[in-house]
């Protein structure tokens, strides 16, 4: 479900677990289709991360069929370049992207930290600082960028840009709870609100009778 004005996790998957980035211009390619289908289409960015063999993101979109339109493209357009460059057919992705709802400020910056943190956490890196393909250096720098567009959630850190990217940078260092990871997890891949508590599947328990009335 999506829902405008409501943010968005976003998750997008290599077929078979399989790399989708191979070499420095493809995440750069990525993300010049990212910003360029993002803008087109009305879906505000506030994080990101591409992983070798997946991509995170934090958006929110303008209209309801933003994110749908602009995760569409971009994976499109940049099938079709990796595929001209090597030679090869057939797409990259395992389907439709994933998402959840983010629909308070805590779950926002939650989303914010496990974007940014996930190559921290995959052991690729010792810092979030130390890799490249996440957002993580446009949401710390002391100057404004045009390709985020701050969450208010982020916003709120800090009236002034120097306080603001130095509280996000103190929160982004501090490790998510691991039960706030699996509740992003969860949520993602059932595509319902981050945070919300889910009802058990199954039939209710069965109903013991007097006759034919239920007690």
């Amino acid at each position: 479900m999506i829902v405008p004005e409501i943010s968005l996790h976003v998750v997008q998957r290599g077929h078979d677990q399989r790399d989708c980035f191979f070499e420095e211009e493809d995440y750069l390619a990525y993300l010049d289709y990212l910003w360029e289908f993002a803008v087109r289409f009305g879906c505000a960015v506030h994080a990101y991360c591409l992983m070798t063999n997946h991509v995170h993101l934090l958006v929110t979109p303008r209209a309801p069929d933003s994110c749908a339109l602009t995760m569409k493209y971009t994976a499109q357009y940049y099938v079709n370049r990796i595929n001209k460059r090597l030679e090869r057919s057939g797409t990259l992705w395992e389907g439709r992207f994933y998402s959840c709802l983010v629909t308070t400020e805590r779950y926002a910056l939650a989303c914010y930290r496990y974007i940014e943190r996930n190559p921290v956490e995959a052991r690729m890196v010792h810092h979030v600082r130390d890799y490249r393909w996440s957002s993580y250096a446009l949401n710390v720098s002391s100057t404004a960028n045009a390709f985020l567009t701050p969450h208010p959630a982020y916003a709120a850190l800090g009236t002034a840009l120097p306080a603001r990217t130095s509280a996000y940078a103190a929160l982004v260092d501090m490790p998510l709870e691991p039960k706030v990871v699996e509740e992003i997890r969860k949520a993602t891949r059932g595509g319902y609100v981050v945070g919300t508590p889910r009802k058990p599947r199954g039939r209710p328990p069965a109903m013991r009778k007097i006759g034919t009335v239920p007690i």
